[in-house]
């Protein structure tokens, strides 16, 4: 635990001026990032008496080791710098939504020269146009097939669409009128965007001209005696107002609006939000986050307008955002929020009529959202923490393991032997450290020798990161901020990191702010790679568990010894009987069946297992699709495909000489050369057999039987 004193900037270093801070940790781990109009004012609430903090904020400056920090011209550009560092460094003592499902969108692939209506989850695409998020798939798919009647556009994955226009036999539902089956050409590429135009039009709200206008058209077949016309019209306009009955209107005067409503006790928040387009909620999602910072209703107000808009433009930034309480600078996230929409924006807090009876249904799931979620215990805050302790207790550690790694070892009867590290924070994945190994060391099967390689490999690399940087060798940790031309250059009260140091000057007055968007952000001290990316291995685990007993647990053991580590605590997991084994002794640990301790070990565990079964049978895969001609440099897979295309299989290319090899259109004689080396030192292929009958099975490529 760090006593903040010893990090505290100087008196009249820190500038009165607009900007964003960060702590980091002995480590050098961003652990908290925010935003202040004064850094001088907030940055000196950090450093009063501990007493006097929030428990979460004094949980927070102990754990820092140095605070830097970064001016900015306005509090919009710090606005937007607060959230650029949230998502690259993903700071533990910040506010984090996570989404309590993953939700559907009803998303059209305008992209595609002949675009499709589709359910999409996950992350968005550029050129597809989203309508949603719904609470179901099934909502979408039967909104879609009440409007597939009058806009039948292609809903039809590729590889059916290829093999309908291959064929030249449209698919069900052109037959049945619920596509325009481009596939075989009976409307050209410029009709069927019309009609995907048209869908997007719908589904946007411009709802009442297009029924209007087919009400008018139905009036007129009628008029002209076009009767199975016109009822093909009217149960076209029966069909539009089935779908939209399934979103009722809202808001009478047609309001596109996003309402976003809290509901929040001591630890643990819920957010809600509703997507109001032409005044019908068009999608409705839910966010639950741990309260890890001291933040009150408007805090958690803003950061969930950061993360619902950070990378949102144009018209997914709604006209007006109704919120229960306005953030801390509300002019400045306003304008933030103009500049991701191109337009003006109103935020504001609604006062009576349909919008505040809308605001109270929100708050209504926001507040079932917390409840539901209260329930379950892997996402609970108390329970992980609680679940921390009992390890420690277990193990005899002298601090919860907040960084927990696992690995495992995976092969198939000793083939691609490869192995994983998952890591878990707070008793949560972070996936975006996970790694995977192949043992180079040996071949064969050996849980223990794979398990000894891969710990040391694991470990060399995090002493030879922090022999190189010297980023973490002990002494006081620097104060200030790293420099950079966008703040304050520090002066150092202890020895600071070298590459940190470079081009450093004696402490002088801050340099003018500038524009975030213009000015190179602080110099990262956070370890990386040289083309910018978090370097793989840069932090060491409280704890460091393997999947087995005490073979695996020795050999992890006397990896690190060899190595000189000895602050890293080493635990087993073994699947039998659940025991957790601890190096050196002879009698496991035995964690009673209900331990929430035990459960976190499983889950972690468990992730690493299939984490590493998915990468050894993803070699497996392609070990088993390879080619000898995968072996040949400079031979890319068009050329690839033009070889086998022109021969029909390999084993009638082995038979080709180079001359016929260089009939083949873009292969010259030097990789004709090349090919024929190459598949000639390939050895062939056993033949397969009949186990019934003995007889040696004809191949694909048309070989003799006998």
């Amino acid at each position: 635990m760090a006593d903040p004193s010893s990090y505290r900037p100087k008196p009249g270093q820190i500038p009165d001026s607009p900007g964003v801070y960060k702590f980091r940790d002995e480590h050098r781990r961003v652990i908290y990032v925010g935003k202040a109009k004064s850094l001088r004012q907030r940055l000196a609430n950090y450093f009063q008496d501990l007493s006097g903090l929030h428990p979460r904020t004094r949980t927070m400056v102990t754990t820092a080791a140095s605070v830097e920090w970064t001016v900015v011209s306005t509090e919009v550009e710090a606005l937007q710098l607060e959230y650029s560092w949230i998502k690259e460094f993903d700071p533990r003592f910040n506010v984090k939504y996570r989404d309590d499902k993953s939700y559907p969108y009803l998303a059209v692939t305008l992209n595609e020269e002949f675009p499709r209506v589709q359910v999409m989850r996950g992350a968005k695409k550029k050129g597809v146009r989203y309508f949603g998020p719904y609470g179901h798939a099934w909502a979408i798919r039967e909104t879609v097939d009440l409007m597939l009647r009058v806009f039948p556009v292609r809903t039809c994955s590729a590889g059916v669409f290829k093999n309908a226009a291959r064929t030249g036999r449209p698919c069900l539902l052109g037959y049945i009128g619920k596509c325009s089956a481009p596939c075989v050409g009976r409307v050209t590429p410029e009709e069927h965007r019309e009609l995907a135009d048209d869908f997007c039009d719908f589904m946007a709200g411009r709802t009442g001209t297009y029924i209007r206008r087919l009400e008018k058209d139905m009036m007129a077949a009628a008029e002209e005696m076009e009767y199975e016309r016109a009822a093909r019209l009217r149960d076209d306009v029966e069909a539009l107002k089935r779908a939209m009955e399934k979103s009722a209107v809202v808001l009478a005067d047609a309001t596109d609006a996003d309402l976003i409503a809290v509901a929040e006790d001591e630890l643990e928040a819920a957010v809600q939000i509703f997507h109001v387009r032409g005044g019908r909620v068009r999608g409705q999602r839910g966010w639950v986050t741990d309260k890890v910072e001291n933040v009150d209703t408007s805090g958690l107000v803003e950061h969930a307008l950061q993360q619902l808009y950070g990378e949102e433009t144009g018209d997914s930034v709604p006209k007006e955002v109704l919120v229960p309480a306005l953030p801390e600078d509300p002019e400045a996230v306003s304008q933030w929020l103009a500049g991701r929409r191109g337009a003006q924006v109103s935020l504001r807090i609604p006062q009576r009529g349909d919008k505040k009876d809308l605001m109270a249904t929100v708050q209504r799931n926001a507040q079932q959202a917390l409840g539901l979620h209260k329930t379950k215990r892997a996402s609970d805050l108390t329970t992980r923490s609680r679940a921390l302790e009992e390890i420690a207790e277990a193990l005899g550690l002298d601090t919860a393991p907040l960084r927990i790694e696992c690995f495992d070892i995976s092969h198939l009867q000793g083939e691609d032997v490869v192995a994983s590290m998952v890591v878990f924070e707070d008793g949560l994945a972070r996936k975006g450290e996970y790694r995977r190994f192949q043992i180079k060391g040996f071949e064969g099967q050996d849980d223990v020798r794979s398990m000894h390689e891969v710990i040391s490999r694991r470990f060399r690399r995090y002493l030879a990161e922090k022999e190189r940087t010297g980023e973490w060798e002990e002494g006081p940790a620097a104060t200030g901020p790293v420099p950079a031309a966008s703040g304050p250059v520090p002066a150092a009260s202890g020895p600071v990191p070298a590459d940190a140091m470079a081009g450093a000057v004696p402490a002088a007055p801050p340099v003018p702010a500038v524009p975030a968007a213009l000015a190179p952000p602080v110099e990262s001290a956070e370890p990386r790679e040289d083309d910018g990316r978090p370097k793989r291995f840069a932090y060491p685990p409280q704890l460091l568990v393997v999947d087995g007993g005490q073979p695996q647990v020795a050999a992890a053991k006397r990896a690190l010894d060899e190595l000189g580590i000895d602050d890293i605590a080493v635990c087993g997991l073994a699947k039998r009987l659940e025991e957790v084994w601890l190096p050196d002794d002879d009698d496991p640990v035995v964690l009673p069946r209900s331990s929430e301790g035990l459960y976190l070990l499983q889950r972690v565990r468990d992730e690493a297992h299939r984490f590493a079964i998915t990468y050894q049978r993803a070699k497996r895969a392609k070990r088993v699709r390879s080619s000898p001609l995968d072996t040949i440099a400079g031979l890319g897979d068009t050329r690839k495909q033009a070889l086998i295309k022109h021969f029909g299989s390999v084993k009638k290319l082995k038979q080709a000489t180079i001359d016929e090899i260089c009939e083949v259109p873009g292969i010259g004689r030097r990789t004709a050369e090349s090919v024929a080396v190459a598949l000639a030192a390939s050895a062939p292929a056993a033949p397969a057999v009949n186990t019934a009958t003995g007889e040696i099975m004809e191949d694909d490529d048309g070989g003799s039987t006998t």
